[in-house]
């Protein structure tokens, strides 16, 4: 169960901010519905809101488009296409362009593999194509059969 301190604490409330301005609004709600929900996970949301975006993504030192970059890079080596998904439309959002997109994509293959780096593609390329900024033509390795 959400605990009521979360809801109070500044972190929390500009994780909220945050994540509206890189996700959206349906996400935020989302994530805030999932934290005031009572469930098993409300705590974890609560959480992700607090700390993760209210105190790292909100720090100074960094800004959001290179927080994305760095973020981008650590789910390609992590092998986690889903979540590079929301993390590719919140680093659009942030300001990255397709080619830095591309770099970080390609900067990955020699860390984290070219097995993972062909998933992180077609992840990235479903939402680029998606949010209409590359051509719905746009083929992968596994398009192509490849994998």
């Amino acid at each position: 169960m959400s605990h009521p301190d979360f809801e109070a604490s500044a972190h929390y409330q500009q994780g909220l901010k945050l994540v509206e301005e890189m996700f959206g609004d349906q996400f935020r709600k989302g994530m805030e519905a999932s934290a005031n929900s009572g469930g098993f996970a409300a705590d974890t949301a609560a959480i992700a809101l607090e700390m993760a975006f209210g105190a790292v993504w909100s720090r100074p030192g960094l800004e959001r488009k290179q927080r994305s970059l760095v973020t981008i890079g650590i789910l390609i080596g992590m092998g986690k296409p889903r979540e590079l998904k929301n993390h590719i439309r919140a680093g659009v959002r942030n300001g990255l362009t397709v080619l830095e997109i591309q770099e970080a994509l390609i900067q990955s293959a020699p860390y984290a593999g070219f097995p993972a780096l062909a998933e992180a593609i077609e992840a990235t390329v479903e939402v680029l194509i998606e949010l209409g900024i590359i051509d719905k033509g746009s083929k992968t390795a596994k398009d192509r059969g490849m994998l």
